[in-house]
């Protein structure tokens, strides 16, 4: 018998039952433990395996595999997990209060994805897009990740779950930090709405095929290049030699990385999904998915490994050096740990 491959938005957001709710300094949490003791993710009863299902289906009609981002494609997370423990030794952790920060408010910002709304996504491709993630994205698949990012209801999600591990693995250190000037410091600050609105595709393919395909490009490199980030933060903040809360600040970012697998896997598959139909441009124009999805993905990529990255790298640099040299040692500080980059991420300092 054929696996199930259509959903209604309510089965898409439906929760597995949980014996013990996630709870992380004294808040609710979305997502729990099973009678196993066993982390249960939000909203994946029926969300997991209908990203499996139309996998299938899409590799039994079109003859291809799912798009695969190497996580190699991006080096290792700045501070690297050396520089990060220097710095908590040296008496400096601000930058990694600030960087955990960055996290939660960045995982807040992907809650945008709800606001897309394709309608009836048929009218963009030729080939029938019944039973596929692509016709789900609207009813259900945009709002489960909305949810998982910003939280829903009463359960807290992303956002205030890396706020959470920061406070605790630094026993609420951020009540002495103006934390919206920290924001304001790295980018967080001032209008943040403009969205570069040029156009990589043919004027005749709707503008909002375009917007929605290249989002979801771009927050798929998001998810994935993020999967260094968890290793990273879940490394350090494990060690109770360094920071409190004897490990329960990993756990929860363990948790968080398991919340964003589904969201990596519905993303490939409706990218996928659209990688191998045609396009209908509203001229009537037919366009070879491969080539549209080919031009949003190459833009996003060289971004993300060019002025993405350096913007961000220069904002924590920026931070790193800003709370350094407010000690006395400053710059020894910023030497020994300079010493300590990951050979491929040398730069010149300013």
């Amino acid at each position: 018998m054929s696996a199930q491959v259509e959903f209604t938005a309510e089965e898409l957001l439906a929760d597995h039952p949980v014996t013990e709710p996630l709870m992380a300094g004294g808040v609710r949490c979305h997502g729990g433990y099973d009678e196993d003791g066993t982390y249960v993710s939000p909203r994946t009863l029926h969300r997991v395996p209908a990203i499996t299902a139309w996998q299938e289906h899409h590799r039994k009609a079109f003859g291809t595999d799912v798009i695969d981002v190497p996580l190699a494609t991006w080096p290792v997370h700045f501070p690297n997990e050396a520089q990060a423990r220097f710095l908590i030794g040296a008496g400096v952790p601000e930058p990694l209060l600030a960087t955990l920060t960055r996290i939660g408010t960045v995982e807040g910002l992907g809650a945008a994805i709800r606001g897309l709304d394709p309608g009836d996504a048929q009218r963009w491709f030729d080939e029938d897009i019944r039973g596929t993630a692509i016709a789900h994205l609207g009813t259900g698949l945009f709002e489960a990740h909305g949810r998982d990012e910003a939280g829903w209801e009463a359960e807290a999600g992303h956002r205030d779950m890396w706020f959470a591990a920061r406070d605790i693995a630094f026993e609420g250190a951020t009540a002495k930090i103006d934390v919206n000037a920290m924001l304001e410091r790295m980018g967080f600050g001032g209008n943040r709405s403009g969205v570069d609105v040029v156009r990589l595709l043919p004027d005749d393919v709707d503008i909002d095929l375009e917007m929605t395909a290249g989002f979801m490009v771009r927050v798929l490199l998001i998810e994935v290049q993020a999967f260094h980030t968890f290793a990273w933060a879940e490394s350090w903040l494990s060690d109770p030699d360094l920071v409190a809360g004897d490990g329960a600040a990993a756990d929860l970012v363990a948790c968080i990385r398991k919340d964003e697998t589904p969201h990596v896997g519905y993303l490939s598959t409706a990218l996928t999904e659209m990688r191998d139909r045609t396009w209908i441009g509203t001229s009537g124009r037919k366009h070879a998915g491969t080539d549209m999805i080919g031009r949003l993905w190459a833009k996003a990529l060289a971004t993300s490994l060019g002025p993405g990255r350096d913007q961000t790298r220069a904002a924590v640099r920026a931070e790193i050096e800003h709370w350094c040299n407010k000690r006395p040692n400053g710059a020894d500080i910023i030497a020994e740990f300079d010493s300590l980059a990951t050979p491929d991420e040398e730069v010149a300092v300013p």
